[in-house]
């Protein structure tokens, strides 16, 4: 894919700018591809590259079902990276990082829960009959934890990987997402360490329109891992609906196939029963056997008889 990513629309985007030579971090020399006017720049070519393997990787991890925690709390990255996290609808955080997000996370989820205790209240209306002060402070703190955990309302376990613009400035989830084996995905600078996250981008994360062609590349990766997900649960409920389907089919041939058995043994029965009518059990045959009769002594000679008696 990375043929596909015009070199001339990273160049038109400001991708290549780095920072100045003297804020440079050594371990970005592989990335720089020169020096001019005290300003590194970037191979875009590398960064083209980089670009397409986190692309893989995260459409990987969104076709798991697993959620990709967006980060980028600079002011030119805000509303970008918002507005990217949404098309694909994946979490993510534009406002302060708070401490804990990742290695405290049943803390945080219970601040959520907080919002969502609160909009119950108002449909069930037990917030009517709280005092004008306890509606203002409720509404406050429902305000508060909107603001900055909002956007991960619907995170409702850790995220199978994180986003980062700047990590320099988001070092804090840099650490903790370190500490959970969480893989991290960023946007690079000239000025920041790559050794600190598993895909490093090179690019300018300064610029809006350098961000913007980045995040909405990974972001339209994100989107087809998304869509092969529902591809393949949509298989998979077909065939679940197919063999439901065939199922009583299969039953009823199944319960043809033993009647029909059964009325060939019985035929078979029947013909045997006929068949032994006429033959007689051997019982009955030795019952029947003729008597012999002694036999018969032949009669004496009576012409020698009367001739003897003479």
């Amino acid at each position: 894919m990375a043929n596909n990513i015009i070199i001339k629309e990273l160049l038109d985007a400001g991708v290549h700018f780095g920072h100045l030579t003297r804020r440079w971090n050594p371990n970005m020399a592989p990335y720089i591809y020169m020096e001019r006017n005290g300003i590194h720049i970037i191979n875009l070519y590398k960064s083209a590259a980089k670009m397409e393997e986190a692309a893989e990787a995260l459409s990987q991890i969104a076709s798991s079902g697993r959620k990709i925690l967006f980060v980028a709390t600079k002011k030119q990255a805000k509303e970008i990276v918002a507005e990217e996290a949404e098309k694909c609808n994946q979490p993510y955080i534009t406002e302060r990082w708070p401490g804990g997000m990742l290695t405290n996370f049943i803390t945080i989820r219970k601040a959520v829960k907080k919002m969502t205790d609160v909009d119950r209240m108002k449909k069930d209306g037990r917030f009517d009959t709280l005092s004008k002060k306890e509606k203002l402070q409720v509404e406050r703190m429902r305000a508060k934890l909107e603001k900055n955990l909002g956007s991960i309302a619907d995170m409702t376990r850790l995220p199978g990987a994180l986003f980062i613009v700047d990590i320099t400035r988001e070092h804090i989830a840099v650490k903790e997402a370190q500490k959970l084996n969480i893989p991290i995905f960023a946007m690079v600078d000239t000025n920041s360490d790559p050794r600190d996250v598993d895909y490093a981008i090179p690019a300018n994360d300064d610029a809006s329109k350098s961000i913007r062609k980045v995040v909405s590349y990974i972001t339209d990766s994100i989107v087809d891992g998304l869509k092969e997900r529902k591809a393949e649960k949509d298989q998979a409920k077909a065939e679940k609906e197919s063999k439901e389907a065939d199922k009583p089919k299969a039953k009823k041939e199944s319960k043809d196939a033993d009647k029909a058995k059964a009325e060939k043994v019985g035929k078979v029965g029947e013909k045997a029963a006929k068949a032994d009518e006429g033959k007689e059990t051997p019982e009955e045959a030795s019952s029947k056997k003729p008597v012999k009769k002694p036999a018969k002594k032949a009669p004496a000679k009576k012409a020698k008889a009367t001739s003897e008696e003479e």
